[in-house]
């Protein structure tokens, strides 16, 4: 009774744990959002931030599902604080962020190596290009359309890039090089922290 009482003491403890460094890292990645950064030759609106940074962490630290948490935590922080979407950029940022950090953490979950790190955070980033892609096209470029004129959006684009006409252009000539550089941005700073981040892998019952 006593051994069963201690185990379930120790998964409450662990639970509480995880449950605290899945609160803070999405107060990171949330004060993250409002740091962005302009990329030269893309359009001013679109700008990196490095709030899926904490996520990732997260999700390789304590699992996918607390990268996941990670993501909806700072968008439902943004979005009571923030937003001027009314929901829908958040809810695109969930999306978005949480296939680079979902799909990364699985690959990484099944062994937990630097190889297989590398493979992850390729494919995160294949994923992420994918459906923000999807995304943006079908979703975000549309609203933002109906509040600025997509003719609009799309001529800031075909000032930039005479190849852009039309939105299908402008999705394949800024939005998925956008979140390419994004993913490559994140994976650059996270390879070199890898061993930092096992430690806390060892630790996080700590």
């Amino acid at each position: 009774m006593e051994k069963v009482n201690s185990v379930n003491l120790k998964k409450r403890r662990v639970s509480t744990i995880s449950l605290v460094k899945v609160a803070l890292l999405a107060g990171i990645a949330y004060a993250l959002m409002f740091l962005e950064m302009p990329i030269p030759l893309f359009p001013g609106f679109l700008k990196i931030d490095l709030s899926d940074m904490p996520a990732l962490v997260a999700g390789l630290a304590l699992g996918p599902i607390a990268g996941f948490a990670v993501e909806a935590v700072k968008n439902f922080l943004h979005l009571i604080t923030a937003t001027s979407t009314g929901g829908v950029g958040e809810i695109a940022n969930i999306v978005v962020g949480s296939s680079f950090v979902v799909v990364a953490s699985l690959v990484y979950k099944k062994e937990k190596s630097l190889k297989t790190l590398v493979k992850g955070l390729a494919l995160g980033t294949i994923a992420m290009v994918l459906i923000g892609t999807a995304m943006n096209y079908f979703i975000m470029l549309p609203f933002y359309g109906q509040l600025m004129g997509l003719d609009a959006i799309i001529g800031m684009g075909t000032a930039i890039n005479p190849n852009v006409k039309d939105l299908l252009s402008f999705v394949l000539w800024f939005i998925a090089p956008f979140n390419l550089i994004k993913g490559i941005l994140l994976s650059i700073i996270t390879i070199p922290l890898y061993r930092k981040i096992e430690k806390l892998i060892k630790n996080n019952l700590a």
